[in-house]
């Protein structure tokens, strides 16, 4: 909303005044603005939030020693901390997006809905969850073809949108000018789309299981995207580099530095000692627009490096799982990989900060990547 305010330099023409409204027309300005006006949401409504959710008792079911292992002894003081704090983030993400973005522009609003839909759907997942006072909510059937069905929209939007689907077929790679597939056609688009969106929402989700870890990795990952999709909306910036140029991918930065402004916000509550936990609600929506946003400015596969910590908690659980299938052996102590590493020693702060540090290197690696072409 706030970016029409420029057509009120006209009123004052020449004036120091006028300046003043004219910044609301660049998207820097507005990212910038969003990523602080995220940030302070989350930061000050932090406390009364917290408040409402102790008041509804909706504290984070705990799983059993039998279920945790030796892991329950280091987070059996968690029980009762409140959940679903993913409200407070998402909501700062919404409103700093309505804020400062150009309403206008296609991929705002499927930004928008994914963080919506995906937060509502871990909404009844945590809701579920303290009502029956049981770690498990929305089984993993139903939650997921909830998921696909929200990849299946993204799909079309993409395709049948004009203005979007130039590109919406194509599949690009880091290190490479052009496209390494020019057309995948609607089913592997479909297909393609769907791991993305859904893969990083699990992935996120996953990763959520020690105070500030999945807060903390977010905030870097979206901040790489901020750049990634401010210069290729950016046709001179993208030209030069040699990225996918899409007209309106620039102002999903301003999506993207309000995801890490709240996250930055929301880590003020969420940091160890938690007093509050994002839960589903948080977690599924950050995920899934991280993947929209990856689509958006065909960086999908580097979602993958940028990401690298929620795709190492991903896999950990998959090779866990399939190992002790195949083989009757556990390649880990416990996945997810945070649990791994809790058991070898380290303090569940130490894996936090170290894990943080590893977000930090990939997404710069991320950035140089841009340059590698």
């Amino acid at each position: 909303m706030l970016y029409y305010l420029y057509q009120l330099s006209d009123l004052f023409h020449g004036s120091d005044i006028a300046k003043a409204f004219h910044v609301f027309q660049y998207i820097s300005f507005r990212a910038m603005g969003a990523g602080l006006s995220a940030f302070l949401l989350s930061l000050f409504f932090g406390r009364s939030v917290i408040k409402r959710l102790i008041a509804l008792r909706v504290g984070q079911p705990i799983r059993t020693a039998e279920d945790l292992n030796r892991t329950f002894a280091l987070h059996q003081d968690k029980q009762g901390t409140p959940t679903m704090g993913g409200i407070l983030l998402v909501g700062s993400v919404l409103f700093s997006t309505i804020l400062w973005a150009r309403l206008n522009n296609p991929l705002i609003w499927i930004s928008f809905f994914t963080a919506a839909y995906l937060g509502a759907l871990g909404f009844l997942d945590d809701y579920l969850k303290v009502t029956k006072k049981k770690s498990a909510g929305i089984s993993s059937r139903h939650k997921f073809l909830l998921q696909s069905l929200l990849a299946a929209m993204v799909t079309l939007a993409f395709i049948f949108i004009p203005s979007l689907s130039v590109q919406a077929q194509e599949l690009y790679v880091p290190f490479l000018k052009g496209p390494l597939i020019a057309h995948l056609g609607i089913v592997a688009t479909f297909l393609f789309y769907l791991l993305v969106i859904v893969g990083s929402s699990n992935a996120v989700n996953i990763t959520d299981g020690l105070d500030g870890l999945a807060a903390g990795c977010t905030v870097m990952a979206a901040f790489a995207y901020a750049i990634f999709t401010y210069l290729a909306g950016n046709l001179k910036v993208a030209t030069y580099l040699q990225i996918p140029h899409n007209l309106y991918s620039g102002e999903l930065s301003i999506v993207s530095m309000a995801l890490a402004g709240a996250a930055l916000g929301f880590l003020w509550w969420n940091c160890h000692p938690a007093r509050v936990f994002m839960g589903d609600t948080g977690s599924l929506a950050i995920g899934g627009l991280l993947g929209v946003l990856a689509i958006s400015c065909k960086q999908e596969i580097l979602l993958m490096l940028v990401g690298g910590i929620f795709v190492a908690e991903a896999l950990s659980v998959i090779l866990q799982v399939a190992s002790f299938k195949l083989t009757g052996r556990r390649i880990f102590k416990m996945s997810p990989l945070h649990h791994h590493f809790e058991l070898s020693g380290w303090k569940e702060s130490t894996v936090t900060i170290r894990f943080w540090i590893m977000a930090i290197v990939l997404g710069i690696i991320g950035l140089v990547t841009l340059k590698l072409r």
